[in-house]
């Protein structure tokens, strides 16, 4: 017997239909002898449409107010799963994140877990319930309904796996496990059985929308075994874990992420003084801008050119800022680029095996594909190129690196 957490999606409770099967799978895994805690988002398009309402009402909602508003999503599919199960013989009982007390700080909309009171949770899954709680929510030290951020209901299953100490946090979605790029864009993608926390963690923060982020960090700090499955169709799916040693008996890169949200913005003839780049970026992080990459190129005329990229969202916001930096500065001019994209390589192996970044350029080489900027890691190697190029080097460093599935066992 096991304790297992199981999350689900907003896709996978879309509908009335697709609750019913959610609960023929958790009756499945009861009956096996599991003991389940189930994690569930709203149903798929509910919050932007609670977000729709409240803006018109008004253009900038009050955070506190729209953290009530947007929280009632999660609550209509907790009781709806609760009654499903309930049909089917199984005890189940449904309950909200104030409920639960998944403690929060005071950020609405953006709120993060500070602790879980797992009492309430472990005496129902002794007396024999399946227990459903609602994603994505808290409540704060007063009493006030706080939010995760988009995704956080990953954050709270991994949370609640975490507090409950569950042998296994298992996320279901619409894919049937981590791939070694996107299979739209590579036909030939394998699914990886396994990946460690590291690597699953720089394929999030690099493109891959699998899983959240704040998930994966929270997995890692409290070893978490965390399992990527499909809603509806039956496979091992992908486990995410700290052990590295059968990973580095595989290919040397376990995958390649990309991100099309990517800009750059350059600022050329800087006097190339000290305190350069805080006086450049300081202003950026003030206006709430993050920052990826970063080049700096010192000319003869002692002065440097700063480079840097930002999501594409942030791109007019920054550049009027560093328009002003300029002027300020002194600075020759201000250019930017938003038909970029970035392309990485992650995997543990690189530890152990010298000359992969030499490899990709190599690889990209061979494909006229020009690199324009270039960022490493122990476990990643990033590049900028143009955006147009993004799909051939995707494919050709698949092949390069041994990535490809064999004929007649392609990602479909």
């Amino acid at each position: 017997m096991a304790l297992i957490v199981q999350k689900f999606g907003g896709t996978s409770v879309g509908t009335v239909e697709r609750i019913e099967q959610v609960a023929e799978k958790v009756k499945k895994f009861r009956d096996g002898g599991d003991d389940i805690v189930v994690v569930v988002s709203a149903m798929s398009g509910e919050t932007n449409r609670l977000i729709d309402l409240a803006k018109q009402i008004s253009e900038q909602p009050v955070p506190r107010e729209l953290d009530v508003m947007v929280s009632t999503g999660e609550q209509v599919t907790i009781a709806l799963l609760a009654m499903a199960l309930i049909k089917r013989g199984v005890p189940a009982v449904s309950y909200t994140g104030n409920q639960v007390r998944i403690l929060t700080d005071s950020a609405h909309t953006k709120a993060r877990i500070l602790q879980i009171d797992a009492q309430r949770i472990q005496r129902d899954i002794k007396a024999g319930r399946v227990v459903v709680v609602a994603g994505f929510q808290g409540v704060d030290e007063k009493g006030n309904i706080t939010t995760l951020g988009r995704g956080g209901s990953d954050t709270t299953g991994v949370a609640l796996a975490a507090a409950l100490k569950a042998d296994e946090c298992q996320i279901y979605t619409d894919v049937d496990g981590v791939y070694t790029t996107d299979p739209r864009v590579v036909a030939k993608a394998q699914r990886l059985d396994k990946i460690t926390f590291e690597e699953m963690l720089e394929m999030a923060s690099l493109g891959s929308k699998v899983l959240q982020i704040r998930a994966v960090e929270f997995a890692g700090k409290y070893s978490v075994p965390l399992r990527v499955l499909h809603s509806f169709q039956e496979g091992p799916g992908t486990l995410i874990t700290l052990d590295e040693e059968e990973s580095m008996e595989q290919p040397i890169i376990s995958g390649i992420a990309f991100n099309r949200d990517e800009a750059k913005l350059t600022i050329r003839g800087v006097p190339d003084t000290p305190g350069v780049a805080f006086k450049i970026l300081g202003p950026i992080s003030a206006a709430n801008v993050e920052v990826d990459m970063i080049v700096q190129n010192v000319a003869h005329d002692n002065t440097t050119d700063f480079t840097f990229t930002v999501h594409r969202n942030d791109y007019n916001n920054a550049f009027q800022v560093l328009q002003g930096i300029a002027a300020e500065m002194g600075a020759r001019e201000v250019i930017g680029d938003t038909n970029i994209a970035k392309v990485s390589i992650v995997g543990v192996g690189m530890r152990s095996h010298a000359g992969v970044a030499s490899r990709m350029f190599e690889a990209l080489a061979k494909e006229n594909i020009n690199i324009q900027m270039i960022s490493t890691s122990e476990i990643k190697v990033s590049v900028v190129i143009e955006e147009k190029y993004l799909e051939l080097a995707v494919r050709a460093l698949h092949t390069a690196f041994e990535l490809d599935a064999p004929a007649g066992n392609t990602a479909e």
